[in-house]
C-alpha cells in the first residue's frame, strides 16, 4: 500500500525546475524553495533535493541539514491531513490518551506515521495553545476541542469506525 501512496506522489522534475527557477536569485532560496517543495509534494523527495543541491550549488547534506531541523519540512511522505493530537498536561489530565488511542486504532495507524491510503498522518504534539479546549486534536488548521472517544468517528467524518 505504501508502494500506491509515493506512486501518487510521483516527482514531476519540470514542477521541481519551475519551483528552482522561481527561487534561483534570491539571496538565500533554500528555506523557501523547500517549503515549496514540501508542500507540493507533502515531503521532501530524495530526487528533488539532489535537483535543488545541483541547480543551486549547494551540497545535498546542507540541504538534508536545513531538512532535518525544521519540524515543518519531512523526508517521508505525509498525508493529505495532518492530524495533531495534543498530550499537554491540561489534554493529559482530561484524557487525551484515550483520544490518541481511539484515533489510532480507528485509523490503523500509529503515531508519527501515516495511514496506508495515505489520508491521515497522526502526529502527538506537548500544546496545541488551547489548554482550556483540552482534549484537544488539530486535524489541519482546524481544532476540535473538548474531545471524548465517542466524538472521534464525528471528528474523523465518520470514515474510519474501528467495526469496519
Amino acid at each position: 500500500m505504501a508502494e500506491q501512496r509515493t506512486e501518487s506522489l510521483k516527482l514531476d522534475l519540470d514542477k521541481v525546475d519551475q519551483i528552482i527557477e522561481k527561487y534561483r536569485h534570491d539571496k538565500a532560496p533554500y528555506i523557501p524553495l523547500m517549503q515549496e517543495i514540501n508542500d507540493e509534494y507533502r515531503y521532501l523527495p530524495e530526487e528533488a533535493l539532489k535537483r535543488v543541491s545541483k541547480a543551486l550549488n549547494i551540497s545535498l547534506s546542507e540541504l538534508y541539514s536545513l531538512a532535518t531541523f525544521y519540524k515543518c519540512f519531512s523526508l517521508t511522505p505525509r498525508g493529505e491531513h495532518e492530524l495533531q493530537v495534543c498530550l499537554g498536561t491540561a489534554c493529559h489530565v482530561r484524557g487525551a490518551s484515550q483520544i490518541l488511542e481511539k484515533i489510532t486504532r480507528n485509523l490503523q495507524v500509529e503515531p508519527g506515521k501515516t495511514t496506508d491510503d495515505g489520508k491521515y498522518t497522526v502526529e502527538t504534539v506537548n500544546c496545541l495553545g488551547a489548554c482550556a479546549l483540552g482534549p484537544l486534536v488539530m486535524i489541519d488548521d482546524k481544532y476540535f476541542g473538548n474531545l471524548t472517544p465517542d466524538k472521534i468517528d464525528k471528528m474523523l467524518g465518520g470514515n474510519h469506525e474501528e467495526d469496519k
